[in-house]
């Protein structure tokens, strides 16, 4: 069983035409974001472009959204997100923008309507610091990047 959160979403003037965030299948866990483009964007073979999604969102208190890359684009082209996962703060209301890179060869073509990332609305957990003088030990202790054979 699936929980269903209810998000408010605006699209902003001039992108009626474009699709809302959606499920391309029937068990995703991302919904697709489309690009909205007035004109074609080149991102050439080591740029990086902030592309416009069209859409503005109220995420609820205590949730996040996070923007993540697509993998087709990633193994077929070499096209990713700077920041991913990028999020979205439950008080954030403007734009949501989408920071993709070229890693390929070539140079990618980002077109209006163009699917270009995915986003998940997650749970939130508020931390609270108890600081202390020592930490309970484990059996890794302090091992860190290849500590592990």
């Amino acid at each position: 069983m699936t929980d269903e959160l209810k998000v408010q979403i605006q699209r902003l003037a001039g992108h009626d035409d474009l699709p809302l965030p959606k499920y391309m299948t029937e068990h995703a866990a991302g919904m697709d974001i489309f690009a909205a483009l007035t004109e074609e964007i080149v991102i050439l073979p080591g740029e990086r472009r902030l592309i416009p999604s069209g859409i503005v969102m109220a995420i609820p208190e205590g949730y996040e959204g996070e923007v993540r890359p697509r993998s087709g684009l990633a193994v077929k082209h070499g096209v990713t997100l700077m920041n991913a996962p990028g999020t979205i703060d439950a008080d954030y209301r403007g734009e949501i923008g989408i920071i993709m890179i070229n890693h390929g060869k070539e140079p990618f073509i980002v077109r209006r309507g163009d699917r270009i990332a995915q986003i998940l609305v997650r749970p939130v957990c508020k931390v609270t610091w108890d600081e202390r003088s020592n930490l309970d030990m484990t059996a890794r202790g302090a091992g860190g990047f290849g500590h592990t054979k």
